[in-house]
């Protein structure tokens, strides 16, 4: 007896929808960056945006309503060497609880090739009522690669308790650990709405930065308000960690760190040593 064939990426099984979908940005060879695969399925449709000098621009569309209960979901992006690809959303991921009662899988892997900048700033990804998500994002840099990564998780929409989310962000430098961060919200998560870990807010947010250009100027540890603060981490990277009692809130305590704020204060050293564009804002993202 033979198995039976795993549906094909873009269908709808029984227990949910498999779609994958895949971006690789390459240098030109004339100071730009091209986009040779720009290919999605199923909810994920990715749209070229437009570009801003050296840099490429892709837009994550969500075509169909989700991820559900028992979604399957999978997004790959590779920069390659010398190039430089902004990527965000059209608006906040929504995960929904779906007729099978399983979980839904949202999956992303980033890598970055040396001397590749890449700005990952999806909209947020709000937990929904009964809604049960696992997201995990690995991240693979070359030595000189610079990223800059926004994760926003929002509990709950506007009067509902949040459904169950799980995410997961490990990333690595030249082969060897920068992070592992796991984190865990909703019902049969202990602990996540004390004093702890949220504290009663409702949306969580996390802003990672790596530069070869942190090994020369170390970034100190600092308190960015009231509930925020920056950590550097055991190498040229540092991650703000962020919460706050809603999503227009979070995003300008992230906003405030990538625009100059990382640098105690000095907007002008951290422009320097993060090679900032005309408006100052980080990696020109």
């Amino acid at each position: 007896m033979t198995a039976p064939s795993p549906p094909p990426h873009g269908s709808a099984a029984a227990s949910g929808v498999r779609a994958a979908a895949r971006i690789v940005a390459e240098a030109d060879g004339r100071g730009g960056t091209a986009l040779p695969v720009l290919a999605g399925d199923g909810p994920l449709a990715l749209r070229r945006t437009r570009a801003a000098g050296a840099e490429a621009r892709v837009t994550v569309v969500g075509a169909m309503s989700g991820p559900l209960g028992g979604d399957r979901i999978g997004l790959d992006v590779v920069v390659g060497p010398g190039a430089r690809l902004s990527v965000g959303s059209a608006a906040a991921t929504i995960a929904l609880p779906g007729r099978s009662g399983e979980p839904a899988h949202y999956d992303v892997r980033l890598t970055v090739g040396d001397g590749a900048t890449l700005c990952w700033r999806p909209e947020p990804v709000i937990s929904a009522r009964a809604s049960d998500l696992r997201m995990t994002c690995r991240v693979e840099l070359a030595p000189t690669a610079r990223l800059l990564l926004r994760e926003e998780q929002v509990l709950g929409r506007a009067g509902e308790p949040p459904g169950r989310l799980t995410t997961r962000l490990t990333v690595y430098r030249a082969g060897r650990a920068l992070l592992d961060q796991e984190l865990g919200y909703g019902p049969g998560t202990p602990g996540w709405d004390g004093g702890a870990v949220l504290a009663g807010h409702r949306s969580a947010g996390q802003l990672l930065l790596v530069d070869p250009a942190f090994e020369e100027r170390p970034i100190p540890v600092r308190q960015l308000g009231e509930t925020a603060v920056l950590t550097p981490l055991a190498g040229p990277a540092a991650l703000v960690t962020a919460v706050a009692p809603d999503a227009l809130r979070l995003r300008r305590l992230l906003d405030d760190a990538s625009d100059g704020g990382m640098a105690g204060g000095d907007a002008a050293g951290w422009r320097e040593a993060a090679q900032a564009g005309a408006d100052g804002r980080m990696f020109m993202c």
